[in-house]
Protein backbone atom coordinates (compact mmCIF):
# COMPACT_ATOMS: atom_id res chain seq x y z
CA UNK A 1 0.00 0.00 0.00
CA UNK A 2 1.32 3.35 -0.96
CA UNK A 3 2.02 5.91 1.63
CA UNK A 4 -0.05 9.12 1.26
CA UNK A 5 2.82 12.51 1.35
CA UNK A 6 1.37 13.28 4.47
CA UNK A 7 2.39 10.30 6.31
CA UNK A 8 5.74 9.84 4.57
CA UNK A 9 6.32 13.25 5.65
CA UNK A 10 5.79 12.60 9.50
CA UNK A 11 7.86 9.20 8.87
CA UNK A 12 10.54 10.97 7.75
CA UNK A 13 10.77 13.64 10.29
CA UNK A 14 10.32 10.81 12.94
CA UNK A 15 13.34 9.52 11.73
CA UNK A 16 15.31 12.53 11.85
CA UNK A 17 13.93 13.01 15.32
CA UNK A 18 15.81 9.93 16.18
CA UNK A 19 19.05 10.34 13.92
CA UNK A 20 19.43 13.29 16.22
CA UNK A 21 20.12 17.24 15.03
CA UNK A 22 21.88 17.62 11.63
CA UNK A 23 25.04 19.52 11.48
CA UNK A 24 25.96 22.30 8.42
CA UNK A 25 27.59 19.25 6.62
CA UNK A 26 24.80 16.62 7.04
CA UNK A 27 22.05 16.13 4.00
CA UNK A 28 19.06 14.06 4.76
CA UNK A 29 17.42 12.20 1.75
CA UNK A 30 13.41 12.72 1.96
CA UNK A 31 12.42 10.63 -0.68
CA UNK A 32 13.53 8.49 -3.64
CA UNK A 33 11.00 9.31 -6.30
CA UNK A 34 11.06 6.68 -9.60
CA UNK A 35 9.62 7.57 -12.97
CA UNK A 36 9.58 5.68 -16.32
CA UNK A 37 9.29 2.23 -14.12
CA UNK A 38 6.39 0.79 -16.31
CA UNK A 39 7.26 -2.76 -15.67
CA UNK A 40 9.66 -2.89 -12.98
CA UNK A 41 8.98 -3.04 -9.70
CA UNK A 42 10.40 -0.02 -7.41
CA UNK A 43 11.46 -2.71 -5.01
CA UNK A 44 14.47 -3.89 -7.34
CA UNK A 45 15.39 -0.32 -8.44
CA UNK A 46 15.77 1.11 -4.75
CA UNK A 47 17.14 -2.57 -3.54
CA UNK A 48 20.40 -1.31 -5.75
CA UNK A 49 20.32 2.07 -4.69
CA UNK A 50 23.00 3.10 -1.61
CA UNK A 51 21.36 4.77 0.13
CA UNK A 52 17.60 5.17 1.94
CA UNK A 53 14.62 7.37 2.31
CA UNK A 54 15.41 9.11 5.70
CA UNK A 55 19.07 8.22 6.20
CA UNK A 56 21.65 10.92 6.76
CA UNK A 57 24.35 11.63 4.87
CA UNK A 58 26.92 14.02 4.36
CA UNK A 59 26.60 16.45 1.33
CA UNK A 60 30.29 15.65 -0.03
CA UNK A 61 28.92 12.22 -0.31
CA UNK A 62 26.10 12.82 -2.03
CA UNK A 63 27.71 13.16 -6.03
CA UNK A 64 29.31 9.90 -5.46
CA UNK A 65 26.53 7.76 -3.69
CA UNK A 66 24.48 9.26 -7.16
CA UNK A 67 26.68 7.99 -9.42
CA UNK A 68 27.21 4.43 -7.89
CA UNK A 69 23.04 4.47 -7.79
CA UNK A 70 23.19 4.93 -11.50
CA UNK A 71 25.99 2.41 -12.47
CA UNK A 72 24.29 -0.03 -10.07
CA UNK A 73 21.02 -0.08 -12.36
CA UNK A 74 22.53 0.13 -15.29
CA UNK A 75 24.30 -2.79 -14.47
CA UNK A 76 20.91 -4.73 -13.45
CA UNK A 77 20.57 -5.02 -17.74
CA UNK A 78 16.78 -3.68 -17.23
CA UNK A 79 16.96 -0.24 -18.91
CA UNK A 80 17.93 1.71 -22.05
CA UNK A 81 19.51 4.54 -19.81
CA UNK A 82 19.62 6.19 -16.48
CA UNK A 83 19.42 9.23 -14.44
CA UNK A 84 19.93 9.52 -10.89
CA UNK A 85 19.57 12.99 -9.87
CA UNK A 86 18.81 15.26 -6.67
CA UNK A 87 15.84 17.89 -5.85
CA UNK A 88 16.38 20.33 -2.87
CA UNK A 89 13.51 19.15 -0.62
CA UNK A 90 14.41 21.75 1.83
CA UNK A 91 17.61 23.69 3.22
CA UNK A 92 18.94 20.33 4.83
CA UNK A 93 17.31 17.94 2.84
CA UNK A 94 17.36 16.55 -0.73
CA UNK A 95 14.87 14.61 -2.91
CA UNK A 96 16.60 11.79 -5.12
CA UNK A 97 15.13 11.36 -8.48
CA UNK A 98 15.45 8.01 -10.67
CA UNK A 99 14.49 8.48 -14.48
CA UNK A 100 14.58 5.52 -16.14
CA UNK A 101 14.21 4.08 -20.12
CA UNK A 102 12.94 0.43 -19.40
CA UNK A 103 14.02 -1.92 -22.33
CA UNK A 104 12.34 -4.62 -24.17
CA UNK A 105 12.52 -8.00 -22.18
CA UNK A 106 10.56 -10.14 -24.08
CA UNK A 107 12.34 -12.48 -26.95
CA UNK A 108 10.61 -14.93 -28.79
CA UNK A 109 13.99 -15.51 -31.27
CA UNK A 110 15.02 -18.12 -33.77
CA UNK A 111 18.38 -19.83 -33.15
CA UNK A 112 21.25 -20.69 -35.23
CA UNK A 113 24.57 -21.22 -33.68
CA UNK A 114 27.53 -23.74 -34.64
CA UNK A 115 27.82 -26.86 -32.71
CA UNK A 116 32.05 -25.73 -32.08
CA UNK A 117 33.60 -24.15 -29.72
CA UNK A 118 34.12 -20.94 -31.28
CA UNK A 119 33.43 -19.20 -34.35
CA UNK A 120 36.81 -19.72 -35.62
CA UNK A 121 36.89 -23.87 -35.14
CA UNK A 122 33.92 -23.94 -36.79
CA UNK A 123 34.69 -21.56 -40.18
CA UNK A 124 38.07 -22.62 -40.57
CA UNK A 125 38.59 -26.39 -39.30
CA UNK A 126 35.57 -27.50 -40.40
CA UNK A 127 34.69 -25.35 -43.43
CA UNK A 128 31.11 -23.42 -42.32
CA UNK A 129 29.67 -27.33 -42.57
CA UNK A 130 26.28 -26.25 -42.43
CA UNK A 131 25.55 -29.61 -40.94
CA UNK A 132 27.28 -28.91 -37.44
CA UNK A 133 24.72 -26.22 -37.25
CA UNK A 134 22.01 -26.57 -34.54
CA UNK A 135 18.60 -24.64 -35.22
CA UNK A 136 15.10 -24.33 -33.47
CA UNK A 137 13.38 -21.52 -31.04
CA UNK A 138 14.53 -19.64 -27.79
CA UNK A 139 12.52 -17.45 -25.52
CA UNK A 140 14.45 -15.27 -23.12
CA UNK A 141 11.76 -12.63 -20.47
CA UNK A 142 14.68 -10.76 -18.81
CA UNK A 143 12.04 -9.25 -16.55
CA UNK A 144 9.40 -12.05 -16.33
CA UNK A 145 7.25 -10.19 -13.28
CA UNK A 146 8.57 -7.13 -13.17
CA UNK A 147 11.32 -8.58 -10.57
CA UNK A 148 14.43 -9.13 -12.42
CA UNK A 149 13.90 -12.34 -12.52
CA UNK A 150 14.62 -14.02 -15.88
CA UNK A 151 13.56 -16.95 -17.59
CA UNK A 152 14.99 -18.86 -20.02
CA UNK A 153 13.12 -22.17 -22.75
CA UNK A 154 15.53 -23.22 -25.41
CA UNK A 155 13.79 -25.92 -28.28
CA UNK A 156 17.22 -27.01 -30.19
CA UNK A 157 17.60 -29.49 -32.91
CA UNK A 158 20.05 -30.10 -35.79
CA UNK A 159 23.60 -31.14 -34.94
CA UNK A 160 22.36 -31.52 -31.57
CA UNK A 161 18.95 -31.98 -30.14
CA UNK A 162 18.09 -30.39 -26.17
CA UNK A 163 15.26 -28.88 -24.57
CA UNK A 164 16.07 -26.46 -21.96
CA UNK A 165 14.80 -24.50 -19.29
CA UNK A 166 16.06 -22.12 -16.63
CA UNK A 167 14.37 -19.97 -14.17
CA UNK A 168 16.02 -16.90 -11.56
CA UNK A 169 14.54 -15.24 -9.45
CA UNK A 170 17.14 -12.28 -7.39
CA UNK A 171 14.83 -12.13 -4.10
CA UNK A 172 12.04 -13.92 -2.61
CA UNK A 173 11.94 -12.71 1.15
CA UNK A 174 10.97 -9.49 2.05
CA UNK A 175 13.90 -8.09 3.08
CA UNK A 176 15.36 -9.18 -0.48
CA UNK A 177 18.41 -11.05 0.34
CA UNK A 178 17.60 -14.51 -0.31
CA UNK A 179 16.54 -15.95 -4.17
CA UNK A 180 17.08 -18.94 -6.33
CA UNK A 181 18.59 -20.46 -9.57
CA UNK A 182 16.80 -23.30 -11.10
CA UNK A 183 17.50 -24.94 -14.79
CA UNK A 184 16.79 -27.96 -16.29
CA UNK A 185 18.41 -29.52 -19.65
CA UNK A 186 18.15 -32.61 -21.45
CA UNK A 187 19.11 -33.94 -25.02
CA UNK A 188 21.55 -36.11 -27.46
CA UNK A 189 24.22 -35.88 -30.30
CA UNK A 190 25.75 -37.61 -33.05
CA UNK A 191 28.73 -36.91 -32.37
CA UNK A 192 30.72 -37.00 -29.23
CA UNK A 193 34.11 -35.48 -28.22
CA UNK A 194 35.97 -38.38 -26.84
CA UNK A 195 40.11 -37.80 -27.01
CA UNK A 196 42.59 -34.74 -26.94
CA UNK A 197 45.24 -35.42 -28.78
CA UNK A 198 47.93 -32.93 -29.89
CA UNK A 199 45.61 -30.33 -28.16
CA UNK A 200 42.88 -31.41 -30.47
CA UNK A 201 39.57 -32.30 -29.92
CA UNK A 202 38.91 -35.85 -31.33
CA UNK A 203 35.24 -36.69 -32.75
CA UNK A 204 33.28 -39.46 -32.98
CA UNK A 205 30.24 -39.33 -35.41
CA UNK A 206 27.48 -41.22 -36.37
CA UNK A 207 24.07 -41.37 -37.73
CA UNK A 208 22.66 -42.93 -34.65
CA UNK A 209 22.75 -40.78 -31.58
CA UNK A 210 25.59 -41.80 -29.80
CA UNK A 211 25.64 -39.19 -26.07
CA UNK A 212 22.32 -38.54 -24.57
CA UNK A 213 22.64 -36.29 -21.14
CA UNK A 214 20.34 -34.71 -18.72
CA UNK A 215 21.31 -32.14 -16.13
CA UNK A 216 19.25 -30.13 -13.26
CA UNK A 217 20.17 -27.79 -10.74
CA UNK A 218 18.65 -25.84 -8.13
CA UNK A 219 20.59 -23.03 -6.01
CA UNK A 220 19.55 -20.53 -3.08
CA UNK A 221 21.32 -16.90 -3.33
CA UNK A 222 21.93 -14.67 -0.65
CA UNK A 223 22.82 -10.73 -1.05
CA UNK A 224 22.82 -8.64 2.16
CA UNK A 225 24.78 -6.06 0.26
CA UNK A 226 25.27 -4.33 -2.65
CA UNK A 227 28.38 -5.69 -4.19
CA UNK A 228 28.74 -9.55 -3.06
CA UNK A 229 26.35 -12.22 -3.51
CA UNK A 230 26.49 -16.06 -2.35
CA UNK A 231 25.26 -19.01 -3.66
CA UNK A 232 24.34 -22.87 -2.37
CA UNK A 233 23.48 -25.13 -4.76
CA UNK A 234 23.30 -28.58 -5.78
CA UNK A 235 23.29 -29.77 -9.33
CA UNK A 236 22.55 -33.70 -10.46
CA UNK A 237 24.19 -34.93 -14.16
CA UNK A 238 23.91 -37.99 -16.13
CA UNK A 239 25.52 -39.09 -19.38
CA UNK A 240 25.54 -41.99 -21.33
CA UNK A 241 27.81 -42.69 -24.73
CA UNK A 242 27.77 -45.46 -27.38
CA UNK A 243 29.73 -48.32 -27.14
CA UNK A 244 32.55 -47.03 -29.47
CA UNK A 245 33.02 -44.09 -27.48
CA UNK A 246 34.17 -46.01 -24.72
CA UNK A 247 36.29 -48.54 -27.19
CA UNK A 248 38.34 -45.47 -28.29
CA UNK A 249 38.92 -44.36 -24.88
CA UNK A 250 38.44 -46.22 -21.67
CA UNK A 251 38.89 -44.11 -19.81
CA UNK A 252 36.53 -41.59 -20.58
CA UNK A 253 35.02 -42.40 -17.74
CA UNK A 254 36.20 -43.88 -14.85
CA UNK A 255 36.89 -48.08 -15.07
CA UNK A 256 35.40 -47.75 -18.72
CA UNK A 257 31.92 -47.15 -17.72
CA UNK A 258 29.26 -45.99 -20.72
CA UNK A 259 27.15 -44.47 -18.49
CA UNK A 260 27.59 -42.12 -15.47
CA UNK A 261 25.13 -40.13 -13.07
CA UNK A 262 26.50 -38.19 -10.08
CA UNK A 263 25.46 -35.18 -7.96
CA UNK A 264 27.71 -31.88 -7.47
CA UNK A 265 27.51 -29.85 -4.26
CA UNK A 266 28.84 -25.92 -4.51
CA UNK A 267 29.36 -23.00 -3.21
CA UNK A 268 30.43 -19.71 -4.84
CA UNK A 269 30.99 -16.06 -3.46
CA UNK A 270 31.01 -13.12 -6.09
CA UNK A 271 32.28 -9.60 -5.71
CA UNK A 272 31.48 -7.27 -8.60
CA UNK A 273 31.60 -3.42 -8.15
CA UNK A 274 32.09 -1.97 -11.71
CA UNK A 275 30.84 0.82 -13.65
CA UNK A 276 29.01 -1.21 -16.43
CA UNK A 277 29.32 -4.95 -16.25
CA UNK A 278 29.43 -5.73 -20.03
CA UNK A 279 32.29 -3.75 -20.52
CA UNK A 280 33.69 -2.14 -17.46
CA UNK A 281 36.39 0.79 -17.95
CA UNK A 282 36.61 0.99 -13.75
CA UNK A 283 36.57 -1.31 -10.86
CA UNK A 284 36.37 -5.40 -10.11
CA UNK A 285 35.35 -8.38 -9.83
CA UNK A 286 36.02 -11.62 -7.85
CA UNK A 287 34.55 -15.08 -7.84
CA UNK A 288 35.83 -18.54 -5.51
CA UNK A 289 33.71 -21.69 -6.12
CA UNK A 290 34.24 -24.43 -4.36
CA UNK A 291 32.76 -28.31 -5.32
CA UNK A 292 32.50 -31.73 -4.77
CA UNK A 293 31.21 -34.26 -7.51
CA UNK A 294 30.33 -37.32 -6.41
CA UNK A 295 29.55 -39.30 -3.88
CA UNK A 296 31.81 -42.19 -4.31
CA UNK A 297 34.97 -43.95 -5.97
CA UNK A 298 33.03 -43.51 -9.50
CA UNK A 299 33.51 -39.93 -9.13
CA UNK A 300 35.14 -38.58 -6.52
CA UNK A 301 35.96 -34.85 -7.44
CA UNK A 302 36.96 -31.53 -6.05
CA UNK A 303 37.54 -28.77 -7.68
CA UNK A 304 38.41 -24.99 -6.71
CA UNK A 305 38.53 -21.95 -8.77
CA UNK A 306 39.53 -18.33 -8.31
CA UNK A 307 39.32 -15.30 -10.92
CA UNK A 308 40.05 -11.95 -10.35
CA UNK A 309 40.03 -8.72 -12.66
CA UNK A 310 40.41 -5.09 -11.94
CA UNK A 311 40.11 -1.99 -14.18
CA UNK A 312 42.01 0.80 -13.73
CA UNK A 313 40.93 3.72 -15.71
CA UNK A 314 43.79 6.60 -16.70
CA UNK A 315 41.66 8.80 -18.15
CA UNK A 316 38.09 9.34 -19.44
CA UNK A 317 38.94 7.56 -22.66
CA UNK A 318 42.06 4.87 -21.43
CA UNK A 319 41.63 2.00 -18.78
CA UNK A 320 44.37 -0.78 -18.29
CA UNK A 321 42.56 -4.52 -17.34
CA UNK A 322 44.46 -7.41 -15.53
CA UNK A 323 43.13 -10.64 -14.61
CA UNK A 324 44.20 -13.66 -12.75
CA UNK A 325 42.70 -16.94 -13.02
CA UNK A 326 43.70 -20.56 -10.97
CA UNK A 327 42.10 -23.53 -10.77
CA UNK A 328 42.77 -27.58 -9.16
CA UNK A 329 40.87 -30.83 -8.83
CA UNK A 330 42.01 -32.96 -6.30
CA UNK A 331 42.80 -35.65 -6.49
CA UNK A 332 45.16 -35.64 -9.49
CA UNK A 333 43.82 -38.65 -10.93
CA UNK A 334 40.70 -37.87 -12.69
CA UNK A 335 38.80 -39.75 -15.61
CA UNK A 336 39.42 -37.62 -18.85
CA UNK A 337 35.84 -36.18 -18.83
CA UNK A 338 36.75 -34.65 -15.73
CA UNK A 339 40.59 -32.91 -16.93
CA UNK A 340 38.66 -30.46 -19.54
CA UNK A 341 40.31 -27.32 -18.48
CA UNK A 342 41.50 -24.47 -21.10
CA UNK A 343 39.44 -23.85 -24.27
CA UNK A 344 36.06 -24.78 -23.27
CA UNK A 345 33.68 -21.92 -22.57
CA UNK A 346 35.04 -18.42 -21.22
CA UNK A 347 38.59 -19.90 -20.24
CA UNK A 348 41.25 -19.47 -22.98
CA UNK A 349 43.93 -18.03 -24.04
CA UNK A 350 43.80 -15.59 -26.44
CA UNK A 351 45.40 -17.12 -29.57
CA UNK A 352 45.13 -20.42 -28.85
CA UNK A 353 41.17 -20.78 -29.91
CA UNK A 354 41.84 -23.58 -31.95
CA UNK A 355 43.62 -25.62 -28.93
CA UNK A 356 42.31 -27.10 -25.99
CA UNK A 357 44.20 -28.16 -22.85
CA UNK A 358 43.73 -30.47 -20.70
CA UNK A 359 44.68 -31.26 -17.13
CA UNK A 360 44.34 -30.85 -13.36
CA UNK A 361 45.49 -27.79 -12.03
CA UNK A 362 47.37 -24.42 -13.35
CA UNK A 363 45.76 -21.39 -14.36
CA UNK A 364 46.77 -17.65 -16.47
CA UNK A 365 47.32 -13.93 -16.37
CA UNK A 366 46.02 -11.50 -18.71
CA UNK A 367 46.50 -7.96 -19.13
CA UNK A 368 45.64 -5.25 -21.53
CA UNK A 369 45.81 -1.40 -22.30
CA UNK A 370 42.40 -0.28 -24.26
CA UNK A 371 41.60 3.40 -25.02
CA UNK A 372 38.30 4.39 -26.96
CA UNK A 373 38.38 5.38 -30.47
CA UNK A 374 34.85 6.51 -31.37
CA UNK A 375 31.94 6.98 -28.98
CA UNK A 376 28.63 8.02 -31.27
CA UNK A 377 25.24 7.48 -30.66
CA UNK A 378 21.96 7.32 -33.48
CA UNK A 379 18.47 8.56 -32.92
CA UNK A 380 16.28 5.47 -33.25
CA UNK A 381 13.36 5.75 -35.26
CA UNK A 382 10.26 6.17 -34.14
CA UNK A 383 8.21 2.79 -33.92
CA UNK A 384 11.71 0.87 -32.28
CA UNK A 385 11.77 3.50 -29.25
CA UNK A 386 10.11 1.22 -27.22
CA UNK A 387 12.56 -1.64 -28.34
CA UNK A 388 16.02 -0.35 -28.56
CA UNK A 389 15.56 3.27 -26.73
CA UNK A 390 15.55 6.89 -27.95
CA UNK A 391 19.28 6.44 -29.16
CA UNK A 392 21.61 3.43 -30.12
CA UNK A 393 25.16 3.42 -28.56
CA UNK A 394 28.04 2.53 -30.87
CA UNK A 395 31.35 2.54 -29.03
CA UNK A 396 34.92 1.34 -30.55
CA UNK A 397 38.04 0.40 -28.27
CA UNK A 398 40.98 0.13 -30.04
CA UNK A 399 43.51 -2.10 -27.73
CA UNK A 400 46.69 -4.28 -27.18
CA UNK A 401 47.15 -7.53 -25.16
CA UNK A 402 49.36 -10.00 -23.20
CA UNK A 403 48.16 -13.61 -21.86
CA UNK A 404 50.61 -16.03 -20.08
CA UNK A 405 48.95 -19.52 -18.53
CA UNK A 406 50.25 -23.00 -17.28
CA UNK A 407 48.45 -26.46 -17.12
CA UNK A 408 49.21 -29.45 -15.19
CA UNK A 409 48.23 -32.47 -16.30
CA UNK A 410 50.17 -36.00 -14.54
CA UNK A 411 48.76 -38.26 -17.90
CA UNK A 412 49.34 -35.19 -20.61
CA UNK A 413 49.70 -37.82 -23.38
CA UNK A 414 50.66 -36.68 -26.55
CA UNK A 415 50.02 -33.36 -26.06
CA UNK A 416 52.65 -30.86 -25.96
CA UNK A 417 51.12 -27.55 -24.43
CA UNK A 418 50.30 -29.12 -21.13
CA UNK A 419 53.04 -28.53 -18.17
CA UNK A 420 54.67 -25.56 -20.38
CA UNK A 421 54.69 -21.96 -19.55
CA UNK A 422 52.14 -20.72 -22.24
CA UNK A 423 52.45 -17.10 -23.97
CA UNK A 424 50.63 -15.01 -26.63
CA UNK A 425 49.52 -11.46 -27.46
CA UNK A 426 48.18 -8.66 -29.79
CA UNK A 427 46.18 -6.35 -30.99
CA UNK A 428 42.05 -6.03 -31.30
CA UNK A 429 39.06 -3.72 -31.76
CA UNK A 430 36.16 -4.11 -29.50
CA UNK A 431 32.82 -2.88 -30.55
CA UNK A 432 30.23 -1.76 -27.43
CA UNK A 433 26.34 -1.11 -28.37
CA UNK A 434 22.50 -1.93 -27.20
CA UNK A 435 21.39 -4.60 -24.90
CA UNK A 436 25.01 -5.24 -23.81
CA UNK A 437 26.40 -6.54 -26.89
CA UNK A 438 29.89 -6.57 -26.91
CA UNK A 439 31.97 -7.42 -30.13
CA UNK A 440 35.82 -8.63 -29.88
CA UNK A 441 37.79 -8.39 -33.09
CA UNK A 442 41.39 -9.92 -32.19
CA UNK A 443 44.76 -10.23 -33.84
CA UNK A 444 46.43 -12.59 -31.57
CA UNK A 445 50.16 -14.64 -31.72
CA UNK A 446 50.78 -17.20 -30.09
CA UNK A 447 54.32 -19.01 -28.93
CA UNK A 448 54.21 -21.33 -31.51
CA UNK A 449 54.54 -19.03 -34.35
CA UNK A 450 50.51 -19.34 -35.37
CA UNK A 451 48.78 -15.79 -35.62
CA UNK A 452 45.46 -15.09 -36.77
CA UNK A 453 42.19 -13.03 -36.79
CA UNK A 454 39.69 -14.72 -33.81
CA UNK A 455 36.20 -13.19 -33.61
CA UNK A 456 34.45 -13.08 -29.80
CA UNK A 457 30.80 -11.85 -28.93
CA UNK A 458 28.42 -11.90 -25.69
CA UNK A 459 24.93 -10.35 -25.14
CA UNK A 460 22.74 -10.65 -23.04
CA UNK A 461 20.48 -12.51 -25.88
Amino acid sequence: MKKTGTMRKLLFLLQLFFAGSLTAQDLAIHDIIIRGNNHTRSSIIIREMPFRAGEVITKAELPALLKDAQEQLINTSLFHSVRVSELPYDSSSVDVVVDLKERWYLFPMPYLKPVDRNLNQWLVENNGDLSRLNYGIKLKHNNFSGLNDKLRVNLITGYTRQLSFSYNRLYIDRKMRWGFNSSFATGKAREVNYNTIENKQLFWKDSRFVRSFTSANLAMTYRKALYSRHMFGVNFSSERVSDTVIDLNPEYFKGGRKSIGFPVFYYSYDYVNMDYNPYPTNGAATRIQLSKSGLNNIINLWHLHMIGTRYFPLNERSFIQATAYGSINLPFKQPWSSQRFLGYGDAFLQGYEYNVIDGVAGGFAKASFARQLVSLSFRSPHFRKRLVGERIPFRVYGKIYGNTGYVYNPQEGDNSLTNRLLMSGGVGLDIVTIYDIVIKLEWSFNQLGQNGLFLHSKSIF
